[in-house]
């Protein structure tokens, strides 16, 4: 089907706009104009039938023909601050609301089939096989549990055709019967064999509905490949970001004296490692390509990964307290894990700051990053009383006097921060006003 015959407006908008921008009231040569514009639609007719949205598709349209015409490159970085910094809700030409409402679907469905896939890991305690002893049929199964959400999630945006998609879901149900069917010996060599090469023959599939069934086109292979790079990438990073939430985590809740590493073994580390591939998964395929700078939109992503993800185990550690009633030990390691969580904390918030549009209006990600600040900040006044009555009772010590001053410094940061940030969910305050409180504590923390 050809895009521009069915969304006329949404091209002509763009190119109406970028037509008005590149060349103003200028008279430009006919054919040449003729031919750039038949060049930008093109490319955007291609890069939408490889499931891309208006807004990305057209993008990475000026970003080629910008390649040999200068014009065009300047207007790309207006685009791209839109389009990357979502500084409008919908592109010129786009009936208002339609992309914002496509997106907020897309990151439903992918985060709908992350859960899915954080729970079909623990199917096979349904049937009797519990995670701590069912080795082997978890092995065999390990990509029937998260293969079929990335098909699914391909197959739904590059608008599948029912034949393609009957195809792919065979594959994975032969796949299913066939591991769990035959009668493998008890950690033999057959069962190790389908264990290993069970991953790379669904694989295949994933690629049949990442081409959008295009699967004998050598380019869609290609870029199929490339985006498992990316993929593998973009799993190595959220991988090591969910260590250091883990490691702190574990510190954190033994500071109380709660014991968090079954909840780690049984539930963190298995459903997590399987929703963060979906995850990875539609990074790597909408947001790292758009203008090919992966490494200068990865960090912001991961911000918003892990901020809430930070709030949420703030959040648990402070009811956990509460309801345990129980204080924080003030061993000098754990006061180190604590005032750890507590810097990664101001790290998110300060990134989030340095990666925000200067123009971009408040948002969700603004209030989920409030109720990390204030999660933060209880939690800091809680260990700076636990270290005062320490002082009161045992005197001062470098240690404590070091301790105490960080949280001090820390505290007043977050105090702040959470000042400016529901003054400008509020409207009554600027982003600048919290860029200028975050980078005048830098030379504070580095003065202490």
């Amino acid at each position: 089907m050809n895009t521009r015959e069915a969304d006329p407006d949404q091209l002509e908008g763009r190119i109406a706009a970028w037509r008005a921008r590149v060349f103003g009231a200028s008279d430009p040569d006919g054919a040449a104009l003729e031919d750039l514009e038949a060049s930008l639609s093109g490319q955007f007719d291609a890069l939408r039938q490889t499931g891309l949205d208006a807004d990305e598709a057209f993008l990475i349209a000026l970003k080629r023909v910008g390649e040999r015409h200068a014009p065009t490159r300047e207007f790309l970085g207006e685009v791209a601050r839109r389009v990357l910094n979502r500084e409008e809700a919908d592109p010129p030409g786009a009936p208002a609301g339609d992309l914002a409402g496509t997106r907020r679907r897309e990151t439903l469905l992918v985060f709908g089939l992350a859960a899915l896939a954080a729970v079909a890991i623990r199917l096979p305690e349904l049937f009797g096989f519990p995670l701590a002893e069912g080795g082997g049929v978890y092995v065999r199964n390990l990509s029937l549990f998260v293969f079929p959400c990335l098909a699914g999630y391909f197959g739904w945006k590059r608008r599948l055709e029912a034949p393609s998609a009957i195809r792919v879901g065979l594959a994975f149900v032969a796949a299913a019967v066939l591991v769990n069917a035959f009668p493998f010996a008890p950690e033999g060599a057959t069962e190790s064999l389908a264990a290993l090469h069970l991953p790379i023959a669904l694989w295949m599939a994933v690629g049949v509905a990442y081409a959008g069934g295009r699967w004998n086109s050598t380019s869609h292979r290609l870029k199929f490949v490339r985006f498992s790079g990316e993929l593998f990438i973009h799993c190595v990073l959220i991988g090591l970001g969910g260590v250091v939430l883990i490691g702190l985590t574990m510190m954190t809740f033994g500071a109380i004296g709660v014991d968090a590493e079954w909840l780690v073994e049984e539930w963190v580390l298995p459903s997590g490692a399987l929703g963060a591939i979906v995850v990875s998964a539609w990074l790597a395929d909408t947001k790292a390509n758009v203008a090919g700078n992966m490494a200068g939109n990865m960090a912001p992503m991961l911000t918003r990964i892990f901020t809430p993800l930070f709030a949420a185990v703030l959040i648990t550690f402070l009811v956990t307290m509460a309801w345990a009633g129980t204080g924080i030990r003030m061993e000098r390691e754990v006061l180190i894990g604590f005032d750890l969580l507590l810097v990664v904390v101001v790290g998110l918030v300060l990134y989030a700051v340095a990666a925000r549009a200067p123009a971009a209006p408040p948002g969700a990600f603004d209030g989920l990053q409030l109720v990390l600040v204030i999660s933060a900040l209880a939690a800091d006044a809680l260990a700076l009383g636990a270290i005062g009555a320490r002082i009161s009772e045992f005197g001062f010590t470098a240690n404590r006097t070091a301790a105490l001053g960080v949280n001090l410094i820390l505290f007043a940061n977050l105090a702040g921060s959470a000042w400016l940030t529901l003054q400008f969910l509020r409207r009554r305050g600027s982003g600048a006003a919290l860029e200028r409180w975050q980078t005048a504590f830098l030379p504070v923390y580095a003065g202490w």
